[in-house]
């Protein structure tokens, strides 16, 4: 989640981050030892090859994919992995649900429905700046929600480009206002953040219980900030109400418009939408039961209704694979899951959750604000997805010894999508709209500038999850996948299997 900027700008700055890298690497690689996370030769090469890609995201963001497939021939190499097991810790199943979302969303830019909710919103004609800045919040986390958040941003930045162009007011506040949102909104439901699928694919949750869990705290964090917001922007938002109330003197409207057919696409949206919702039903009427066939249908709906709408469109089929979908970053993601997946092949991750057991007393509750803090943290300044593939299999560790412990994912989830707004790098949404900002050259925002708002609301926001996490009753994965006792039982034989064959 960060931008080409990162790359080094001479030898000397190479120097130094490859050296801090190295560093980072060689001392957790120490501690993972000296604490008996890793206890042998194999998982400290696992867990040095995990840092080290983390180190990559964070200090060589444009070499990530690079590093990533070298870690992997670390791996295999050094038998710390097998082919196999890479092969089956890609998570592809994931990686095509995001290709057929990303292919969606492609078609409804084509048939003008993204369009036509912008066009909608300025043609409001009795609109002042409270009216627009709650309608931005509620629109980029709605939008988040349903198309991912890289999506819904850059449809959300046209509408705030458009306005405060014609007005000509600062764009910089609204841009803040819409990435924050966006980045709320994006862990509402299993579309908003690849986090979102991936978290409730691992735990085996049901789209319905997804939106049971996540969409209410959503909803809390959204309305606590709009209100956070609104106070510390009112200067702005006063502004726009004035540049508005000019404009109508003038009868000036916000922009131009064009009708557009907007009907398809809505009804694209609503199909895919609905058919995901209700997918554990269809599953269950299809007799798709069981862990080889958990969330079946909710990872083929979007492949089947891209697979439609290219058979509608064979013209831009083509480009909806080619343009639309981000190859680069879904290439990432299969080798960061298949190298995460070294740490458990290892025994590390079962390592971790057994030491956590032992150090963190009260049970999943009292592990309720790690979790949030750690992710949080770590969203702040790496790719969330880093974080969540390697909690993963520490929490899958937990919950097989205890369904209660479940909570955590939700804490995960939350901690992953908060702590993106903590910096200006946290989240791709950020970086994405800050892109857009510069491009269109209204201005620049400063790292501490992006801090002092930002780390509000992460701050606001991750303690509302915490107090309904700790109050609330969180849904429970319908799948386990085996008994808990066998499952905590494996992973320490794994374990103990190879620590004697290290």
């Amino acid at each position: 989640m960060h931008s080409a900027s990162n790359a080094p700008a001479n030898p000397f700055q190479a120097f130094i981050k490859i050296a801090t890298m190295a560093a980072i690497t060689a001392f957790l690689g120490w501690g993972a030892y000296a604490i008996g996370i890793a206890p042998t030769k194999l998982p400290i090469i696992a867990v040095c090859t995990f840092i080290a890609t983390i180190c990559t995201t964070l200090f060589f963001w444009p070499h990530r994919v690079a590093v990533a497939f070298l870690g992997m021939a670390v791996l295999i190499g050094t038998r710390a992995m097998t082919l196999k097991g890479m092969m089956e810790a890609t998570e592809l199943d994931i990686i095509f649900f995001l290709i057929g979302m990303m292919i969606i969303v492609g078609a409804l830019k084509d048939l003008g429905f993204l369009t036509w909710i912008i066009q909608t919103i300025i043609s409001q004609k009795k609109m002042n700046g409270t009216a627009f800045t709650i309608i931005l919040c509620f629109l980029s986390a709605i939008l988040s929600s349903v198309l991912g958040e890289v999506s819904s941003i850059i449809v959300v930045m046209a509408l705030v480009f458009q306005v405060c162009d014609t007005l000509k007011i600062k764009a910089t506040p609204f841009v803040m206002i819409s990435v924050l949102c966006t980045n709320i909104g994006s862990a509402a439901t299993m579309l908003g953040n690849p986090v979102g699928i991936f978290i409730g694919n691992k735990a085996g949750f049901t789209f319905g219980q997804f939106l049971t869990g996540a969409t209410p705290v959503a909803i809390v964090c959204i309305f606590a900030t709009i209100v956070f917001l609104h106070l510390w922007y009112r200067r702005d938002i006063h502004d726009m109400t004035v540049k508005m109330q000019q404009h109508r003197n003038m009868n000036k409207g916000l922009g131009p418009l064009v009708r557009l057919p907007f009907r398809r696409g809505l009804f694209v949206l609503i199909a895919t939408v609905v058919v995901i919702a209700f997918h554990h039903q269809i599953e269950t009427a299809l007799h798709l039961t069981g862990a080889d066939n958990k969330n079946a249908f909710l990872i083929m709906t979007p492949l089947i209704v891209a697979g439609l709408l290219m058979i509608y469109r064979p013209q831009r089929a083509r480009s909806y694979v080619e343009h639309d979908v981000e190859w680069w970053t879904l290439i990432f993601f299969m080798l960061l899951f298949a190298i995460a997946g070294g740490l458990a092949a290892q025994g590390v991750t079962a390592n971790m959750a057994h030491k956590l057991s032992a150090v963190v007393t009260g049970g999943p509750k009292a592990m309720l604000p790690l979790v949030l803090f750690i992710s949080s943290i770590g969203s702040a300044f790496v790719d969330n997805i880093v974080f969540v593939a390697a909690f993963t299999p520490v929490i899958q560790s937990l919950t097989a010894a205890s369904a209660d412990y479940s909570v955590l994912w939700w804490a995960l989830l939350f901690g992953a999508c908060f702590g993106g707004n903590i910096t200006a790098i946290g989240s791709t949404a950020n970086i994405v709209a800050l892109g857009l900002l510069e491009k269109r050259g209204h201005a620049h925002v400063a790292f501490l500038e992006w801090l002092k708002v930002g780390a509000c609301v992460g701050l606001l926001t991750a303690l509302i999850a915490w107090a309904m996490l700790s109050f609330l009753p969180m849904p429970h994965p319908n799948l386990l996948h085996e008994s808990p006792e066998e499952s905590v039982e494996s992973s320490i034989q794994g374990s103990e299997v190879r620590i004697d064959n290290g």
